[in-house]
């Protein structure tokens, strides 16, 4: 592994430990040459995915832009970053056993799934953006629809 700072080719693993729930190994590393210490993260990768964006351009899967997009419906949450771990990791399994091809649309209905089991708030930070609202009656509906589905029915309350 380079060293991110010296950019020298050899690096000393100082600590693994699994990561994410298990679906990743962190590592503790420590560069030969400079002495810096940084840390990595190694994950299994079913296959190489490209993203097909609306324009029909093609480029590749990137995780980071993910993690982003997430990142900034879920700030200021309450959320255990291990959770916000898992959905970004369960997102990406369940592209990548879609195919070496993934439609953007796709990932932002993955997405959506995921968060809205996860935090609401954050469920409708990402649809307005995702789905691109142009006006306050936008956010009202989607806060009541999501309303609706989580208030408990006549049923639920007879349990």
């Amino acid at each position: 592994m380079r060293c991110p700072f010296c950019a020298h080719e050899d690096s000393q693993v100082k600590d693994s430990r699994p990561s994410e729930d298990g679906a990743a190994i962190r590592r503790r590393r420590q560069c030969e040459a400079c002495g810096a210490r940084f840390t990595t993260f190694e994950r299994v990768q079913l296959r190489e995915l490209t993203v097909v964006k609306k324009d029909g351009k093609r480029e590749p899967f990137d995780r980071a832009k993910l993690e982003r997009a997430i990142g900034h419906a879920t700030r200021k949450r309450d959320i255990a970053a291990e959770k916000i771990d898992r959905l970004i990791s369960g997102v990406q399994r369940q592209l990548e056993t879609r195919g070496d091809e993934v439609k953007t649309a796709q990932i932002g209905e993955a997405v959506m799934a995921g968060l809205k089991a996860l935090d609401h708030v954050a469920y409708i930070r990402f649809a307005s953006i995702y789905k691109d609202f142009s006006d306050p009656g936008d956010f009202a509906e989607i806060a009541e629809r999501v309303e609706k589905e989580a208030a408990p029915t006549d049923h639920d309350k007879l349990l």
